[in-house]
């Protein structure tokens, strides 16, 4: 096998890790002697052992002088775990091939120069494309210190995402809801508009065979949030934040005894402020979200400037009408000029659905493809 097709195996290993090591970053690695797997491992929880030290760890022979194929830089610092270029340099290992650099202040080049230095052989950019496309979340948090944002909707050929009286369930097939828990389990938190909770009165949690159960945020700048919705009535199961900026101090006592988090927040134009929220949320080690709507809040995201990738699913159907809803409401812009630019979309063929997804043209990202 050639070194891409040993990384392809180790990015397969790091997907396993998928929900489990936020805000840490999915890594896998596979050490190989004379085209023989002696050992693999992957970073399987946050607080875990690296997936270098489990890929030691798990070595069915002796690793000296084998070959280490790792899709993320060694880090050299110690954290939760002691640096894992140590662990590889102990080990005599004679070669390591790296996917993607890490922008992490604490590593950035410093593990590569290490092992360099060891008398240890590197060679880097081995499938970076895929390699960097793991770690996009990890990447825009680690150089940004906020969530990395997806904007996610679902709606028909012709643009709406609800029939003019509201009906919204289902627009796309089952394949594409299955397609949207695989989203949820990725992200650390999922956030919703007041009117959605309203509405539709939603769970926001992620149905995977392993669940993740990211934090449920709801923007609900006046303290809407009724008590016997679903979200509040499951928040002592799964984490519930309420973003407010208009003081409601016995509802919010209410919330908060039902196990509510409540962040009061400034306020921009009448609603929560999103990038002061993105800030509260990047400091409680939310490395990402995914924003699930309503249009309202689709367009407040996007004119604040916090959505790197926006995700659609369009289903081969047509509702039409005047005062259905569209994805993007709020106030929209005034010239052609003022637009939101994406990158050519990633297309996929989910059932009879398709989904698009785009990266947002300017949007905070880092040097690292993400």
């Amino acid at each position: 096998m050639t070194d891409s097709e040993w990384m392809l195996r180790a990015v397969s290993l790091a997907e396993r890790g998928i929900g489990f090591v936020n805000p840490n970053p999915l890594v896998g690695c596979v050490i190989v002697r004379d085209s023989n797997v002696i050992g693999e491992g992957w970073h399987e929880h946050y607080g875990g052992l690296h997936a270098e030290r489990n890929a030691l760890k798990n070595c069915t022979d002796n690793p000296c002088g084998a070959v280490m194929y790792v899709t993320l830089e060694p880090c050299c610092h110690y954290g939760k775990n002691p640096p894992c270029t140590e662990a590889v340099i102990a080990a005599g290992i004679s070669c390591v091939v790296v996917g993607s650099d890490d922008p992490n202040p604490l590593v950035a080049g410093k593990g590569l120069q290490q092992l360099r230095e060891s008398g240890i052989t590197v060679k880097t950019g081995i499938c970076k494309a895929e390699c960097d496309k793991l770690n996009r979340i990890f990447f825009h948090y680690i150089t940004t210190g906020m969530p990395y944002c997806i904007l996610k909707t679902a709606m028909t050929a012709d643009g709406k995402i609800a029939t003019r009286t509201g009906k919204s369930q289902w627009i796309t097939c089952e394949a594409s809801r299955r397609h949207v828990h695989e989203t949820r389990k990725r992200v650390s938190a999922i956030m919703c508009g007041i009117g959605t909770v309203l509405a539709d009165d939603p769970m926001l949690n992620c149905r995977t065979e392993l669940p993740s159960h990211p934090v449920r945020i709801v923007c609900d700048s006046r303290l809407r949030l009724p008590l016997n919705s679903r979200i509040v009535q499951t928040a002592r199961d799964i984490p519930v934040i309420v973003a407010a900026c208009e003081p409601n101090p016995e509802k919010q006592a209410q919330l908060e005894k039902a196990g509510v988090q409540v962040l009061m927040l400034p306020s921009e134009n009448g609603h929560v402020s999103l990038n002061a929220l993105m800030h509260v949320l990047g400091e409680m080690h939310l490395d990402s979200v995914l924003i699930e709507g309503g249009a309202e809040l689709h367009e407040a995201a996007l004119r604040a400037g916090i959505v790197q990738q926006i995700q659609i699913y369009i289903a081969p159907t047509i509702f039409g009408g005047r005062k259905a809803k569209t994805a993007i409401a709020g106030t929209g812009i005034d010239e052609i000029s003022e637009a939101y630019h994406l990158s050519a979309p990633e297309i996929t063929r989910i059932g009879d659905d398709i989904l698009l997804d785009y990266m947002v043209k300017g949007a905070a990202a880092c040097s690292q493809g993400s």
